[in-house]
């Protein structure tokens, strides 16, 4: 079931989310339901937060090239447990926040753990376009947007753009 994606600002999304105890079957048809969702946007990363859920689960599959299987993965309780040093930069955008985007520095490689559906602890290093990713998904756990890297001014340009588009979207439902 592909769900509604928040749009920033909405105040669910700076929301610290909640840690998930035990993998449960409607905690596994979220996580289909957020895949669905982020396949159907399109977008390569989708956390909790942005269907409405505070809890600490996020999905993605950075697999671009229409030759190469999707590999969609879902993450419950993803932690970060190395960061290289080296950084990378990447044009990072949003679900829930369209049609905007802007350059934003992590690190270039990270090792993260997590709970995969079946309950087992999983552990990987991302690399490229894959470190970026699990990064921003992961900073939507903890309430941040990747709009929270950039200054001050153009935070707030987004931030007005966006407040618009919900504006312009409701009036438009009305209209209905």
């Amino acid at each position: 079931m592909i769900r509604p994606i928040l749009i920033h600002p909405d105040p669910r999304l700076k929301k610290i989310c909640d840690p998930v105890a035990q993998v449960t079957p409607e905690l596994a048809k979220l996580a289909q339901d957020m895949l669905d969702t982020m396949y159907d946007a399109p977008g390569i990363g989708l956390a909790a937060p942005q269907v409405g859920v505070t809890k600490r689960i996020i999905v993605m599959d950075c697999v671009k090239d229409p030759l190469v299987a999707p590999r969609p993965i879902v993450l419950f309780n993803p932690e970060i447990i190395w960061s290289s040093e080296d950084r990378s930069s990447y044009e990072e955008g949003c679900l829930s926040i369209p049609d905007q985007y802007a350059e934003v520095e992590r690190p270039a490689e990270v090792r993260v753990r997590w709970m995969d559906l079946d309950g087992a602890v999983q552990e990987e290093q991302f690399a490229d376009l894959w470190a970026t990713c699990v990064q921003h998904e992961i900073d939507h756990l903890d309430g941040k947007l990747f709009i929270d890297y950039l200054r001050p001014l153009r935070r707030q340009m987004i931030t007005r753009k966006m407040e618009k588009l919900k504006r312009d979207k409701a009036r438009e439902a009305g209209a209905r």
